[in-house]
């Protein structure tokens, strides 16, 4: 869950870096360039989220991190 809410939130952060950046520098070869990037880390935060999701994911399952009991 964790995982999914800092993607979320680098996004978003990205975002509004990228928005900023084009509302004060209007151009439109900027505006295709940021458009192109916010969609590529769309579908990058999309492919990490949807790796989450599956049951075998290593991240779910912490025993592998835990020292062994003494």
């Amino acid at each position: 869950m964790t995982d999914r809410f800092l993607a979320i939130a680098a996004y978003l952060t990205l975002l509004a870096f990228l928005g900023i950046l084009v509302w004060h520098v209007p151009q439109l070869d900027l505006g295709l360039v940021v458009l192109a990037t916010l969609v590529l880390a769309g579908i990058d935060t999309l492919q990490v989220m949807r790796r989450h999701d599956k049951l075998d994911h290593p991240a779910d399952n912490d025993s592998d991190n835990q020292s062994p009991p003494r």
